[in-house]
């Protein structure tokens, strides 16, 4: 399970968010929500260090993942950054690759394994046929399902995504979020940031909502229509329809 124990968190030694603890269940999909500004984004890049930890401890399994040296830390959390200032000039395969970095030995060179991995990650994300392509020459879209292809490519338990629908058209998101729950069926553990509030919960196990750097609310996704929490933090209504293969959420 990972763990944020009484976390302290910002940036330029301003914290940003204060003492907050909350637990995300092994195997599950938890998905953060909130406000533009609200800390979400604050709070998962302390796990790659983007943003800086002042107080508390983040557990994974009941081990402090800071005192984990870095590439035992990316052989156990993938993490999908919101953005990227630099797209590099490589071949698709040869950037997907990179997610094996964290396991390679002495001689730097992959394995069948590895190759395996690799080819595993780009089938899923369905971007092979771009495979010799220059990743910088790619739509923001294609190149969003690079990067997610580089991240499973880690293949490790725990992976955190930040907004990973961004610049994905309609049949790309729908796609991606078809590959949720086979990912959680793999028993991975999914922690995500999304806009979407409709998607957030009907994909979600878990909801964490955010409000001015605090959580107000964590539960299912029913618990959270129940007790009307988006509509009081977004100042919206929310609708539901049912039908035989569910319930549709929209917000107004």
């Amino acid at each position: 399970m990972l763990k944020f124990n009484s976390v302290s968190i910002g940036y330029h030694k301003v914290p940003l968010i204060k003492n907050l603890s909350v637990e995300i269940p092994t195997g599950s999909i938890t998905t953060i929500v909130g406000p533009n500004g609200c800390g979400k984004t604050t709070l998962i890049s302390v796990l790659n260090k983007s943003s800086q930890l002042f107080n508390g401890s983040i557990t994974l399994d009941g081990e402090d993942i800071y005192h984990m040296n870095g590439h035992l830390r990316a052989r156990k959390i993938a993490f999908l950054p919101q953005i990227r200032e630099v797209i590099p000039a490589l071949p698709v395969h040869t950037l997907v690759e990179h997610g094996r970095f964290p396991y390679l030995g002495f001689s730097r060179r992959l394995t069948e394994e590895d190759r395996g991995l690799v080819e595993d990650a780009m089938e899923f994300t369905h971007i092979t046929d771009y495979r010799n392509v220059a990743t910088d020459t790619l739509s923001g879209g294609i190149r969003q399902r690079v990067f997610f292809a580089m991240t499973l490519a880690q293949n490790c338990d725990t992976i955190i995504l930040d907004e990973p629908t961004t610049f994905l058209d309609l049949e790309s998101q729908n796609n991606f979020y078809r590959m949720l729950p086979i990912l959680k069926a793999q028993g991975k553990t999914i922690l995500l940031v999304l806009h979407d509030l409709a998607k957030a919960l009907t994909i979600s196990d878990k909801l964490i909502v955010m409000e001015s750097g605090a959580i107000c609310f964590q539960g299912t996704p029913d618990e959270c229509v129940q007790k009307n929490v988006l509509n009081k933090v977004f100042h919206t209504s929310l609708k539901t329809f049912s039908d035989a293969e569910g319930t549709y959420y929209f917000f107004e």
